[in-house]
């Protein structure tokens, strides 16, 4: 029980890191909640810096992934054993929370999208290439990159049940979880793709 205690306290608290943040603050002396989407993550960073934008995407998702691999760490289960999966899915799910409710910015971060590829990638490596290639066909046909982020979401506990080599119930609640989370965080997306204002990007300039 100590080991969980401490596997959920290091993960959320690792995803909670608002690298976005501190990146605009350091570099550009603002605060990147007070502009565009008011998000902290990438997307919105790279509004102010393409350059701060790739590496608030780098270190988002290397907080996912290290949360991961410090749960591994600390539990200590064999390879193969569902209850190293559980504590992966569930290191996951916490550093994703993190990001999205970080206790440094009165619980107001970002969507979780990097921060879910980073630590899956570590989860399930072709659960992750799967839903790399959903995303990419979702977003190229309609051009919605949203729409692309939200579907991908939804198919990735149900891809992950038949991509990954340990299937376990429990841990792919919590991966279900996680999905659930970044599907909500889109609320405002999905708004908007429901009353057809959601933006789309143009393949090429006219």
């Amino acid at each position: 029980m100590p080991h969980l205690l401490l596997i959920a306290a290091a993960s959320y608290l690792l995803g909670s890191i608002p690298f976005g943040y501190l990146l605009v603050r350091m570099f550009r002396g603002e605060d990147i909640r007070q502009s565009g989407s008011g998000n902290i993550g990438a997307t919105n960073v790279s509004r102010k810096s393409p350059a701060l934008g790739v590496f608030t995407l780098m270190l988002d998702a290397a907080k996912g992934f290290c949360a991961v691999q410090l749960a591994i760490a600390i539990s200590q289960f064999p390879a193969n054993d569902p209850r190293l999966f559980r504590v992966m899915a569930a290191a996951a799910l916490l550093a994703i929370a993190g990001h999205m409710f970080p206790l440094w910015l009165r619980f107001r971060g970002g969507k979780g999208v990097a921060t879910a590829l980073g630590a899956f990638l570590h989860v399930s490596p072709l659960t992750v290439l799967i839903a790399m290639i959903i995303f990419i066909v979702v977003v190229l046909a309609t051009r919605i990159i949203s729409l692309g982020s939200v579907i991908t979401a939804a198919a990735f506990p149900i891809v992950m049940w038949y991509a990954n080599p340990v299937r376990d119930a429990v841990a792919i609640a919590l991966v279900a979880a996680a999905s659930a989370l970044v599907i909500a965080r889109h609320q405002q997306n999905i708004r908007r793709l429901i009353s057809g204002g959601e933006p789309r990007f143009a393949l090429r300039k006219k």
